[in-house]
């Protein structure tokens, strides 16, 4: 039995707004929502827990951002950002966290399988990509990452409150500066855009994840409070909390 999922997309969008659009909707929502999107400017993401400090390369970055999910920072650039909100008790999301990340996770590699790529949950394997004191995301690794070509590709994390999740993650298209010695989607598919990897993920993910997907645009109310809410997110007093 197929599910009924809101489909968001937002290809090149303020980081600010990008991160505020994904706390509204973890706030609540008529359906549960699958949200494509990327980020311009590039900008570095401090994840929820990290100080500031921690990550050296938050003074190379530019624009900085914090998320309300846990883990790493990582560098918003050459990839394509994913979100899912529902409620904790939604099938995708019900029983064990590790269950959840496993089901989306294996649902992802079976869609890059037919870029040419080989990913795998990462289990017991040790990555080239594990580098010491960055405070990167994709630079540790756990078991649930997906990995390919010796190296960690896809990462995510989870926020769950009020009786629902968010889920953020990140699938890295190319390298940048910031997150060397990672794996990359370009190595297999040169002409790959974000917009090519999302099509191919909405193509699969019915079959996949028992999602029937209804594309959406926010209401004007959510576009307001997002703008609103934008400002927050790149904020000093956020950014530096301890």
């Amino acid at each position: 039995m197929t599910d009924r999922w809101r489909l968001l997309q937002h290809f090149e969008a303020e980081p600010g707004f990008n991160m505020a659009v994904d706390e509204h909707l973890l706030g609540g929502g008529q359906f549960p929502t699958l949200r494509f999107y990327t980020w311009k400017p590039d900008a570095l993401s401090l994840g929820y827990f990290q100080r500031w400090t921690d990550v050296p390369a938050a003074e190379k970055a530019g624009v900085v951002v914090r998320r309300l999910t846990g883990g790493g920072a990582i560098h918003h650039a050459e990839e394509l950002t994913f979100s899912f909100t529902a409620p904790v008790t939604h099938p995708l999301y019900r029983g064990p966290v590790r269950d959840s990340y496993e089901r989306v996770h294996d649902a992802i590699a079976a869609v890059l399988l037919e870029f040419g790529v080989h990913a795998e949950l990462r289990g017991d394997q040790v990555v080239r990509s594990d580098v010491a004191n960055t405070g990167m995301c994709f630079h540790k690794s756990t078991d649930l990452d997906l990995v390919w070509d010796g190296g960690k590709g896809l990462g995510s994390a989870q926020r769950r409150t009020g009786g629902r999740v968010l889920h953020h993650g990140s699938i890295k298209i190319g390298r940048t500066d910031l997150e060397p010695g990672i794996s990359t989607l370009r190595s297999h598919a040169s002409e790959l855009t974000p917009e090519n990897l999302a099509k191919g993920l909405r193509a699969r993910f019915p079959e996949l994840l028992g999602m029937e997907m209804e594309p959406d645009e926010l209401t004007p109310g959510e576009l307001a409070r997002a703008e609103a809410r934008a400002e927050h997110f790149r904020s000093s007093s956020f950014l530096h909390r301890r």
